[in-house]
């Protein structure tokens, strides 16, 4: 074989590794349908013990019932620093993280309680949502609630700002083509 050839086929087999190698190298491609959640929660401050130390977790939906549900909204996205206390009287805790985008704009909430920890009882003014991700327009919603979320009573809060038209009889979504999906904190 002449020194030519070799040089040749070493060329080539170098390029092959270098196109190999990249290839694999290459960070994977992010989840097509992934936004950002960002949401602001409004504890009450005109009653005493108006704090939790519950694990609280939500529910968004949109007009045609599709939903994202984060359970542990504190270790999935608290945004207030080590060693904050979130949910007490008169707080404006901030969550924010990714998930799979809801196809509509969220227009329906579900707060929830798990009524663990010394003072489960809370009491929410109001959460604020604002979503984005690539090739979708930013959405806004705010749930007023003012409401107590308290055991043995009612550890669950529903808010619907989707209109009539969009609500079952039964206050279900009524589809049965919904697309949902369960985020989880690591904790």
């Amino acid at each position: 074989m002449s020194i030519a050839l070799v040089n040749h086929m070493w060329f080539h087999f170098v390029i092959l590794l270098s196109i190999l190698t990249i290839s694999l190298s290459e960070d994977p491609a992010p989840a097509a349908a992934d936004c950002v959640y960002t949401f602001y929660i409004q504890t009450g401050s005109n009653f005493v013990f108006t704090g939790t130390d519950s694990k609280i977790s939500v529910t968004f939906r949109d007009s045609a019932g599709n939903w994202i549900r984060i359970n542990n909204i504190e270790s999935w996205g608290g945004r207030m620093g080590p060693g904050y206390d979130y949910f007490e009287a008169g707080n404006l805790d901030i969550f924010s993280g990714r998930g799979p985008c809801v196809p509509g704009p969220i227009c329906s909430l579900t707060l929830t309680s798990d009524g663990s920890g010394m003072l489960p009882a809370w009491y929410v003014n109001y959460l604020e949502l604002t979503t984005t991700g690539d090739h979708k327009s930013c959405g806004r919603q705010l749930f007023t609630l003012d409401t107590w979320l308290l055991p043995p009573f009612s550890l669950t809060a529903v808010k619907n700002n989707c209109g009539k038209s969009a609500v079952a009889e039964d206050g279900s979504f009524g589809l049965s083509s919904v697309v949902g999906h369960d985020v989880n904190s690591d904790q």
